[in-house]
This record gives structure tokens, C-alpha cells and sequence, in this order.
């Protein structure tokens, strides 16, 4: 169907954070099981604090739809040393079936013109991922794990401990981790997600991860040994009857589904992963769904 003609595609500006951040949270929520739906008063400033990042480290990337002066749809786009991934995408319901998000993901798929490689985190609605596999990725199924933790479970041992990003080594073991995994380093998102309330772990020498609540949001690698450390030091983080979840497991990554079945946690098909170009292996690997 084509789209409606009111509809204007343009960059995103500052003044359309609030906006956008609500266009996006109500695509979003709608995936978000209701024991894992934050806090609004804690969500909000954290979701306008993404965007601000983003439009900050790329504003070429950065697209919002608007119809009758208001927001409709956002599109945000990344660039992290030639790799591009798709930090946000969605359209509000009441904007649906227009076409606007044809029309709101081609600038930002065009911010990653010359890239080496890409990274889309894919919803389960049919019309993204026939927009993804139409763009030329390739198309990694993916499952997710959730449950509630019991402690009891949890190995001792475990060796990962909190990340010191003044600390140069600590700096150089996630960079390195991230390049392994993905062939790009993570970069300012580090500190970002430091300060949208992520806790941060570093296995010296092997890898890094981030957490919420004990739910890892980024595990990067360089064995299956060490993410396995890394995601149970995660999990070993939640307070105590917790509801915790592992995202975009796909097949390369068996040792988090181990870790999930050794957790008692359940599995359910999840969007996939959709990716293109000169990538790393993609293991050990749990990608952030707003840095990849």
C-alpha cells in the first residue's frame, strides 16, 4: 500500500527525543513480557537517553516519520568502525500499513552505504523481517530464555567481576571481545550503557557483559568458557526472586542455551537475528538490542 502523503521523513532533531522515545517504547512494549515491563518513571529517562546518544555518535542515521506535526515513526541507525546495525526501529500502531516504514528505514539503511558488515535485532512482526531480507541479510533464527532464577542453581567460582572503565586493561578486554565477536569494537555505547543503569562485568583478558537486574543485555567473548562465566556472573547479580531473561540466543551460541537449561529457564522462539557482510563469528555472543 502506498504511503500516506502527509507523511514527511526527515533527521531526527533534539526537540523530538520525547516524542520519539514514546513511538518507540509503544512498538516495543508490545514484545516485552508484563513481569519484564519497567518502571515508566525509571524507562522514560533511560529511552531518551538512548536516543540522545544515538542522534549524538550519529546523526546521519537518525530518522524520524511525521504526520500532522507529530511523530509517527523512528528510525535510528549506528556506525561502529565499518560496522552498521539498526539501533531502533518502529512505527506507531495507528500508523501501520501505510508504508511509512519502507519509507523511514531507507535513509537509515543508506547511512550504512561502504559499511563492511550489519546487525539487525528483529521484532517478530512479518513485515519487518520481509524489510530485513529484502535488504540483502541473512536471516539467523533465535530463542529466548526467561524464568525466575533460583540461586541454588549458580555455580561458585565464577571469576568475572565488575568492569573499572578507568582501568586500561579492562578497556582493552572489551574492545578486543567486541571486535572478536562482531569485528567492531562497542566504543562511547560502553560508557552509555554504564549510565542508562547497565552493570558492567569484565573476565580480564576474555570478555565483557552487561546486566540489568541480573538479566545480561551483552555478553562478547572470546571463549565459550569465558560468556558462560560472564552470563551466570550476570544472573548471580539478580536480587532474590527475580524474573530473569537471556535474549537473542541463536544456534552459534549453545553455550547459553546450556546456560539456560542448567538454569531451569524456559525457552521460546524470539525475532531473529538478521546480518550481512564481513562479520565476526557471532559467538560468543549476546548482542544489546539498542548496541548490538
Amino acid at each position: 500500500m502506498a504511503a500516506a502523503p502527509f507523511v514527511t521523513i526527515r533527521p531526527l532533531r533534539p526537540e523530538d527525543v520525547p516524542e520519539a522515545d514514546l513511538v518507540a517504547w509503544g512498538a516495543l512494549r508490545r514484545a516485552v513480557p508484563p513481569e519484564q515491563l519497567p518502571d515508566e518513571a525509571v524507562r522514560s529517562p533511560r529511552g531518551r537517553g538512548r536516543i540522545a546518544h544515538v542522534l549524538a555518535t550519529d546523526p546521519g542515521g537518525c530518522w524520524v516519520a511525521e504526520a500532522g506535526g507529530e511523530v509517527v515513526g523512528v528510525a535510528l541507525a549506528i556506525m561502529r568502525e565499518g560496522l552498521w546495525g539498526l539501533s531502533l526501529f518502529g512505527v506507531r500502531a495507528d500508523h501501520h500499513a501505510l508504508g511509512i516504514g519502507t519509507r523511514l528505514l531507507a535513509p537509515a539503511l543508506a547511512y550504512g552505504d561502504g559499511a563492511r558488515s550489519g546487525i539487525i535485532l528483529s521484532s517478530e512482526h512479518p513485515a519487518a523481517m520481509r524489510q530485513y531480507a529484502r535488504a540483502g541479510f541473512t536471516l539467523h533464527p533465535a530463542v529466548a530464555a526467561a524464568g525466575m532464577l533460583d540461586r541454588a542453581l549458580l555455580p561458585a567460582g565464577l571469576r568475572s567481576r565488575p568492569a573499572d572503565l578507568s582501568d586500561e586493561g579492562d578497556r582493552a578486554t572489551i574492545d578486543r571481545a567486541s571486535r572478536h565477536v562482531r569485528g567492531a569494537s562497542h566504543g562511547a555505547d560502553v560508557d552509555a550503557m554504564g549510565a542508562f543503569g547497565w552493570e558492567l562485568l569484565v573476565l580480564p583478558g576474555q570478555g565483557w557483559a552487561a546486566h540489568r537486574d541480573g538479566s545480561p543485555g551483552l555478553v562478547a567473548a572470546s571463549t565459550a568458557a569465558a560468556a558462560r562465566d560472564l552470563a551466570l556472573s550476570c544472573l548471580a547479580s539478580a536480587p532474590g526472586g527475580t524474573s530473569v531473561h537471556l535474549d537473542f540466543i541463536t544456534a552459534a551460541n549453545q553455550w547459553a542455551v546450556e546456560v539456560a537449561l542448567d538454569q531451569r529457564l524456559a525457552l521460546s522462539p524470539e525475532g531473529p537475528v538478521f546480518a550481512r557482510g564481513a562479520l565476526g563469528p557471532m559467538a560468543p555472543y549476546l548482542p544489546s538490542g539498542a548496541f548490538l
